[in-house]
């Protein structure tokens, strides 16, 4: 009796230990099954999503003047779903005010792109990516949170026009946009800049720059290399002192430097022929000069750019010099 026993023992045993196995394969595969159901129906929901998304897109999709143009404005769009890239024919994107926090790195894909608008928004990083879009002409950054632009922008050749105005802490550019051989647009104001940075000095093309309201303490001695630039906007800045080489700037006509600390007019400034219009005003210059004879019959604002303008700069440099020659001459006399 007692080997029937313990064989009914064994059998019992080895029963239970299969029925356990089989219970946990059981339930091994209905767990298997529901995460595959499961993994099916996000990804029929995610297609649907994308579906949706992309219907929504392509209903800010527009053509005018035979360009493909991509324009959201006062939507909640804080990124841009990848389903985007089944539209890459979009050759210009025109996304304002919907809270974008970043250019996905698929923006590589939209290889006919042209003009890419994303002023006011909340973009803190451009992708090394946007070096693929070579065809590329405007990229308009201003009023986000970019604090850092990569080298790989030097690679967009086609470049005509950048603009990123209002950035806070952007205090820098890589030397690698001295590549930029067709921007002739530039706009770095209200930003953190203490001088012209090189490469901007080295734009061969480069007709207007804006650096107004940055933290610019000095320009550089070769500013005068910039041959093309006729328009520079220096307002609101801390400049002391302009270098002599900027009355060799023969293309420059518009010339705004008001609100600075500027103590002189360079006397070479005289023979600038071609400055059309140029701005000293709130400045704490050293002589006290006001243009004689000014006329009563015009408005404030013509008044400001007569006492501050083309002939005030004339004006101030030839008080500045006879000034200074009544001070040797005085000098001179005590010296006898």
């Amino acid at each position: 009796m007692t080997g029937v026993t313990v064989c009914c023992g064994t059998v019992n045993s080895i029963k239970a230990l299969w029925e356990t196995r089989i219970k946990k394969s059981k339930d091994e595969l209905k767990k298997d099954s529901e995460q595959r159901d499961r993994r099916a129906v996000g990804r029929l929901t995610g297609a649907w999503e994308d579906r949706i998304t992309l219907a929504k897109l392509k209903e800010k999709v527009v053509t005018e003047e035979g360009r493909v143009i991509l324009r959201i404005e006062k939507e909640e769009w804080k990124t841009l779903p990848p389903a985007l890239v089944q539209l890459s024919q979009i050759q210009e994107w025109q996304l304002h005010r919907i809270g974008l926090q970043r250019i996905p790195r698929f923006i590589s894909s939209f290889e006919s792109l042209i003009v890419l608008d994303l002023s006011r928004n909340s973009v803190t990083e451009i992708p090394k990516e946007i070096g693929k879009l070579t065809r590329l002409r405007e990229l308009l950054l201003s009023y986000n949170r970019v604090s850092y632009v990569p080298e790989e922008l030097g690679c967009c050749e086609n470049l005509e026009k950048l603009e990123l105005a209002m950035n806070r802490d952007l205090d820098e550019l890589p030397t690698e946009l001295s590549n930029l051989k067709k921007l002739y647009h530039l706009d770095l104001s209200m930003n953190q800049f203490t001088t012209i940075p090189d490469c901007v000095v080295n734009l061969p093309s480069l007709e207007w720059l804006d650096m107004g309201s940055n933290r610019l303490e000095s320009l550089p001695d070769d500013i005068h290399r910039m041959e093309k630039l006729h328009t520079l906007w220096l307002p609101r800045n801390e400049l002391e002192y302009l270098p002599d080489n900027i009355s060799h700037m023969q293309s420059l006509d518009t010339l705004v430097l008001s609100k600075n600390k500027l103590r002189d007019i360079p006397p070479l400034m005289e023979g600038m022929s071609n400055l059309r219009f140029v701005n000293f005003r709130d400045n704490p210059l050293t002589y006290d000069v006001t243009l004689p004879d000014l006329k009563e019959d015009v408005d404030e604002e013509e008044n400001d750019r007569e006492m501050f303008g083309r002939e005030f700069m004339h004006y101030y440099i030839q008080e500045a010099r006879k000034r200074g020659y009544a001070v040797l001459n005085m000098y001179c006399v005590q010296n006898l």
